[in-house]
């Protein structure tokens, strides 16, 4: 390893203690994902991994985390500032954790409740472990918490400010019993917050092993040069992007209540060694549940930076202090409560995401993807099952992800600001009254290109018992787009197939069912990358052998003749 791609050590710390250091709380972040993925009771966190980890210093800058959601990891930091503004550390002791969920107060959407717990050693606060968990219901007025007809914040679940869940090693049933009472799976709840516990506490343990090992001092000076290390890293980066203002504009579909065509606008300027994003022009707030708090906005913009410039680069505060967000009070991207906001989290932050990466393709197109599916095509099932028990099932449905200057975009992934996977049919059909009638891909929905985007998938599932459905998910009016003479993926769509008829449904909408009804997800492809008539025939070949492009397809876009 050269000394550019170490840290140099200015602390006085050895270059090879701070990468076994840089490592170790990486390592620390992983273990404390696994414990959570593996203790956890819904299979939302179980199986899906819709969940993310995270270490803090003892002055609550982010000095490591394991890489799951891009949606959590950007936005924890503010979770963080939040619970210690709540509760400042001469407030806090061994054993307490604090709990939070609140949009306005350090959260990101109400179903991510965010737990903090204090690491000390030797009776001296360290640092703080901290992770994040999406819960499958939290209340407010649709099973599964993630409703697209909420118009305030009141009516999407219990908002919960920071407070402390345990106290002095003890639990807070108060707190335990506040959050039982207004969600409709209590069971799962508890058992899922008890997993976030464990979670924290296996982190606090492994830290606690690295204060023995190092000592207070050694480690607290080898985390403080490994954030100034990413920093340099970081502006080293941005150096080597041409200097401009580059500008990219995308649209929301809409917010379910009759707005369409929203428009998401990023501009990026690159002066040397930093980068200012400003989203002027950006829509105003919404009546609609697509508003993203600042959080969000920022967690989807530090993701698109460091994609285009090195995702390499040991994530920590050090990343983000080039970056400079600038955002219109009252606008989408940075809402005033008490604005719904549960669709801003999953739909808006991936349109922050392509309009950011958008902007970087002007300057570095060879550094940028095509847009990939653009959604994360949210689906809610609830009511109750044939033995007399409540139950509320989410999950995010996988698309297209956007070809590149190196490949074919992938197929069937959960793009971006997502990163989880698929509830397994199996588990669906164990765990509630549903059952998966078709799994496939699309043919056709990668938008063409001499690198061809990623094909969208079909999911149809079968209530078994009458229920709630709710969706909440966009590209179905505007593709992804395609760049460097790519074509645009093809949109989502979702249909109603109940008494032997095909019903279209809008991608924000909350339907009762029957038992029998099956709802028909089908979504976006990714963008393409270079110009069609480019591709390899025998790339295009495998394509139509896979059944991936159709041959009417590849030889009306593709100008294939066999």
């Amino acid at each position: 390893m050269t000394d550019e791609e170490t840290p140099s050590g200015e602390t006085g710390v050895d270059p090879v203690t701070l990468e076994v250091v840089r490592n170790a709380c990486a390592a620390v972040c992983e273990e404390m994902n696994a414990t959570l993925v593996r203790t956890s009771y819904s299979p939302n966190i179980k199986e899906r991994k819709d969940c993310s980890c995270a270490l803090f210093g003892a002055d609550g800058t982010l000095v490591a985390q394991a890489e799951n959601m891009p949606v959590h990891l950007g936005a924890m930091p503010f979770s963080v500032e939040a619970a210690l503004d709540a509760f400042p550390p001469e407030t806090l002791e061994p054993g307490d954790a604090v709990l939070l969920n609140d949009p306005y107060d350090g959260g990101a959407h109400l179903p991510d409740l965010t737990l903090v717990t204090p690491v000390y050693h030797d009776g001296d606060l360290a640092a703080f472990t901290a992770n994040r968990a999406h819960h499958a219901d939290i209340g407010g007025a649709t099973a599964g918490s993630v409703g697209s007809d909420s118009t305030e914040i009141y009516q999407e679940g219990l908002r919960i400010p920071p407070v402390k869940l345990r106290v002095g090693g003890e639990a807070n049933d108060a707190v335990y019993d506040l959050i039982e009472r207004n969600v409709r799976t209590p069971e799962e709840r508890r058992g899922d917050l008890r997993a976030q516990v464990a979670a924290n506490e296996t982190g606090a343990e492994r830290f606690r092993e690295l204060l023995d090992r190092y000592g207070p001092t050694t480690l607290a000076d080898a985390l403080a040069e490994i954030t100034d290390y990413s920093e340099r890293r970081m502006r080293g980066e941005l150096a080597e992007i041409p200097d401009g203002t580059y500008r990219f504009e995308d649209r929301l579909d809409g917010d379910g209540r009759g707005n369409e065509d929203l428009p998401v606008v990023a501009s990026v300027t690159v002066d040397g060694e930093s980068v200012t994003v400003d989203f002027a022009s950006t829509a105003d707030q919404t009546p609609g549940p697509i508003n993203a708090v600042f959080a969000v906005t920022a967690s989807a913009t530090y993701y698109a930076v460091r994609a285009v410039t090195d995702p390499d680069i040991p994530p920590n505060e050090g990343c983000y202090r080039p970056i400079d967000i600038q955002t219109p009070d009252g606008s989408i991207v940075d809402p005033d409560p008490p604005a719904a906001v549960v669709g801003g989290n999953l739909e808006t932050s991936q349109r922050v995401t392509d309009v950011v990466l958008g902007a970087f393709a002007e300057a570095v197109p060879e550094r940028a993807a095509a847009a990939g599916q653009g959604t994360m095509n949210n689906v809610t099932f609830g009511g109750t099952d044939p033995d007399g028990d409540s139950f509320a099932f989410y999950e995010t449905q996988a698309g297209g992800f956007g070809a590149h200057a190196d490949g074919d975009g992938m197929d069937a992934v959960h793009v971006h600001m997502s990163n989880t996977l698929n509830t397994p049919a199996e588990v669906l059909e164990t765990a509630y009254p549903l059952r998966v009638r078709r799994y496939a891909l699309r043919p056709d929905t990668g938008g063409a290109g001499e690198y061809r985007g990623g094909l969208g998938l079909r999911r149809d599932i079968e209530v078994l018992t009458d229920a709630t459905c709710s969706l909440l998910a966009d590209r179905q009016r505007h593709p992804p787009y395609g760049l460097v003479g790519g074509e645009g993926g093809a949109c989502g769509e979702t249909y109603l197939l109940a008494d032997g008829e095909r019903r279209r449904l809008p991608e924000k909408s909350t339907h009762d069912l029957a038992a029998g009804d099956t709802v028909s997800l089908r979504t976006p492809g990714g963008g393409g990358y270079g110009d069609p008539t480019d591709r390899r025939r025998s790339a295009l070949e495998r394509d139509i052998e896979l059944g991936k492009v159709s041959l009417d397809a590849a030889r009306e876009t593709y100008g294939y003749d066999p």
